[in-house]
C-alpha cells in the first residue's frame, strides 16, 4: 500500500484560528482515565476527604481527577490545568474538568488531617491497582527510600526552607518500588528538616500499607547513610524485614573498616576501567558491615593516594557479591525522583504548606497512575519514562464526532505507537469496574 504524498505547506501561508470544538488536545488521557475509573478514584476520594463545601471541598473527587489528568498532560502549575477545558478534552477524561482559580481553592482548604485523609486515598488506590495485577504478590519488594528538595520560587512560601542543597523549597520522605517506581508512601515536610525527621513513623506506615495491599513476600528496604539509625534496624530486623541503609564515617565505622584484612578484598570485576574497587566485610554493633573501596588509576589517581570507602548496615546473609551489587541498585530512586520533578513537582506551586502537602499527594497519585497504565496496559513496556509515556500515549491530538448516537476518537493516521495505544487500552478495558 503507498500511502498519499502529504502536500506541502508554508507556516508563511497558513491562517491560524482557535475555533473548533471537537478538537481534545491530549486523547491519550483516555487511558489513565479508564484506568481510574477501574480503579474507582473518584468515588473513592469523595468518601475519604472530608472537606467542608464551604471552603471549595464540595466533591472533592472531580477536583483531585483534574489535577491528577493536568499532571498526567505535564500541568506543573495550578494554571496549566486549563488545558484540559479546551476543545472536547474534558469530554474523554470520565470526570468534569475544574478552573484553576476552584482548583487553587480547593487546595488552600486542606489541613493536615485533610492531607492525612488524601494519603489514605493513595494507600488505598496502591491496594486496588496491585489486586488488578500491578502487585508483586508473594515475590520480593525491593524498596528505596529517599529524600529529596522540591524547589519553590519566590519567598511567601509557607514552611519553605534552605536545607543542605541551599536551595528554596520543601525537603519530602520518598519510598519508591525498585523495578517499577510506583511511589509507595511519601510525606512533604518543612525545607528546613533533618532526613531524618519522621522517618519511624513513615516507616511503620510504610509496612503497613505494602502489607495490606498485598505484599505476602519478603521485604527490602534500601536508603543511604541520611537514615543510618539503629532504632531503625533493630525495628526493621524486629519485623522480618531485611535492610541494607548506608553509615557515615564515624569512628565505630572506621574501625571496623580498619580491622579487614588486605587479604580480604575481593576485586570488583565490573568497575570501570578508569577506576579500581574492592569490596569486604566486617561488624557493626552487631549488624553486618559491608564495604567498598574504590580509587582512580592514572593521572587523576595522584588526586586521592589512598582508598575512599563506602560502607553500609544490612542483616541480610547471602553472599557479599550479592548484597553488595543490590545495594548499588540503590539509585534507581533517582529516576523516580526524576520523574516526578519532570511532571507535577518541577516545583510547588501554592503557598500554603498544607496546600502543597497535598499537592504532594496528588503527585504521586499522578505518577502512580501513569506507571500503572504501563504496568498494566503495557507491561514489556515498564522501563520509559514519564516524558516519552507523555510524548507517545498521552499528548495525542484527536477529535471527537458523534454519528447514530455513537461517540469516536479520531486520532492522527500512522501514529507511531498506534498499536501500543490499542493494546494498553485493550487491557485496561477488560478489567472489573471498581464497585
Amino acid at each position: 500500500m503507498v500511502m498519499d504524498e502529504q502536500p506541502v505547506v508554508k507556516p508563511d501561508s497558513l491562517r491560524v484560528a482557535f475555533d473548533d470544538e471537537r478538537l481534545v488536545s491530549d486523547a491519550g488521557l483516555m487511558l489513565p482515565a479508564s484506568l481510574a475509573g477501574r480503579l474507582g478514584i473518584e468515588a473513592l476520594v469523595n468518601e475519604t476527604v472530608d472537606l467542608s463545601p464551604r471552603t471549595g471541598g464540595a466533591l472533592p473527587g472531580r477536583k483531585v481527577m483534574s489535577l491528577v489528568s493536568g499532571m498526567l498532560a505535564g500541568g506543573d502549575c495550578i494554571d496549566d490545568m486549563d488545558v484540559l477545558r479546551a476543545g472536547s478534552t474534558g469530554l474523554v477524561l470520565g470526570h468534569d474538568v475544574m478552573a484553576p482559580s476552584t482548583l487553587g481553592t480547593f487546595l488552600r482548604a486542606f489541613t493536615f488531617g485533610h492531607v492525612r485523609q488524601l494519603d489514605r486515598v493513595l494507600d488505598q488506590t496502591l491496594a486496588r491497582a496491585w489486586q488488578a495485577g500491578a502487585g508483586p504478590g508473594d515475590q520480593r519488594l525491593v524498596i528505596d527510600i529517599d529524600s529529596f528538595i522540591g524547589e519553590v520560587c519566590g519567598y511567601q512560601k509557607q514552611g519553605a526552607g534552605y536545607g543542605y542543597t541551599r536551595k528554596l523549597g520543601y525537603h519530602p520522605l520518598l519510598a519508591t518500588r525498585a523495578g517499577s517506581s510506583e511511589v509507595l508512601h511519601i510525606r512533604n515536610r518543612k525545607g528546613s528538616a533533618n532526613t531524618q525527621r519522621g522517618q519511624q513513623r513513615f516507616l511503620d506506615e510504610l509496612l503497613a500499607r505494602v502489607r495490606r495491599a498485598g505484599a505476602t513476600g519478603t521485604i527490602l528496604v534500601r536508603g543511604d547513610s541520611g537514615f543510618e539509625k539503629e532504632k531503625v534496624f533493630k525495628k526493621l530486623d524486629g519485623q522480618g524485614v531485611e535492610f541494607s541503609i548506608g553509615v557515615k564515617q564515624h569512628k565505630g565505622v572506621r574501625d571496623a573498616i580498619d580491622e579487614i584484612g588486605e587479604d580480604e578484598w575481593q576485586p570488583l570485576e565490573d568497575y570501570p576501567d578508569t577506576g579500581e574497587a574492592q569490596i569486604a566485610e566486617s561488624t557493626l554493633n552487631g549488624w553486618r558491615l559491608i564495604v567498598r573501596r574504590v580509587r582512580t588509576l592514572g593521572e587523576q589517581g595522584q588526586l586521592f593516594d589512598t582508598w575512599q570507602h563506602f560502607a553500609f548496615a544490612t542483616n541480610r546473609t547471602e553472599p557479599l557479591t550479592v548484597v553488595e551489587s543490590e545495594h548499588r541498585e540503590h539509585a534507581v530512586v533517582e529516576l523516580a525522583i526524576r520523574d516526578l520533578k519532570d511532571q507535577a513537582l518541577a516545583h510547588f506551586p501554592p503557598g500554603n504548606f498544607h496546600a502543597n502537602s497535598a499537592w504532594c499527594v496528588i503527585a504521586a497519585l499522578a505518577h502512580n497512575l501513569g506507571r500503572w497504565t504501563s504496568m498494566i496496559g503495557l507491561p514489556d513496556q515498564m522501563g520509559r519514562t514519564a516524558a516519552t509515556r507523555r510524548r507517545r500515549l498521552f499528548q495525542i491530538p484527536g477529535r471527537l464526532t458523534r454519528t447514530a448516537r455513537q461517540w469516536t476518537l479520531h486520532l492522527p493516521a500512522r501514529w507511531p505507537w498506534r498499536e501500543q495505544f490499542n493494546q494498553a487500552l485493550e487491557r485496561i478495558r477488560a478489567l472489573p469496574a471498581a464497585a
